[in-house]
């Protein structure tokens, strides 16, 4: 069945977040007082929703988001950039894209943005904000489907975590995998995804889907 609409998640898959994320995380997590490395917290929160995060991280000292929320944006700020071989793949693609994040909106536009990405997915940028549930449940991208006018099966989903990859397979669509990037290719093996490591390639894969 053709394919008549691309979902890409953005952290990790669009922009090279992840590991910034990790790094100011992680730091974060151990001034609280937990005994984590970036393994772990990469493990345990790499993909979640904004709301899985602050519900396992639980209660915390006066200031202390607000000091993560600055560290995090000016890390970003200075480090962040698209993940090679992406520009070339939007370039080439034939068919319709939209992204769909458990992001909030003013993060991913501000990814986007950083990047130059946005030209790619004007008006076409889901987030968790705006389902009752983020990934993984199938909730995000089959909002961002119905909204785009296109059944699931015609879709196409391009992630890089088990959350993602989970979220696409519930929904019914197809799902490419990059393994190439943050997430070790050994926590996205056997969840259903077709997994690839050059983001390049894009087009001739969701081609080959058709």
């Amino acid at each position: 069945m053709a394919i008549d609409l691309v979902i890409f998640d953005c952290d990790g898959v669009l922009v090279d977040s992840e590991p910034i994320s990790t790094r100011v995380g992680t730091a974060a997590l151990r001034r609280l007082g937990w005994t984590i490395d970036e393994a772990e917290y990469a493990e345990r929160f790499v993909g979640c929703t904004n709301e899985y995060w602050a519900e396992q991280v639980g209660e915390t000292p006066p200031g202390w988001r607000e000091q993560l929320i600055a560290e995090h944006k000016a890390a970003m700020m200075a480090e962040l950039r698209a993940i090679e071989g992406v520009e070339a793949a939007m370039d080439q693609l034939t068919v319709p894209a939209c992204v769909a994040s458990n992001g909030r909106h003013t993060t991913i536009r501000r990814s986007l943005e950083l990047t130059g990405l946005a030209k790619w997915f004007d008006g076409r940028v889901f987030s968790a904000e705006d389902v009752a549930r983020g990934k993984p449940a199938p909730d995000l991208f089959l909002h961002a489907a119905d909204t785009m006018g296109v059944p699931p099966e015609r879709c196409v989903v391009v992630e890089d975590s088990p959350f993602g990859v989970t979220a696409a397979m519930s929904a019914g669509m197809r799902c490419l995998a990059y393994a190439g990037g943050f997430t070790p290719a050994g926590r996205l093996a056997g969840l259903g995804a077709t997994l690839f490591h050059d983001p390049a390639a894009l087009p001739r894969l969701i081609t080959s889907l058709g």
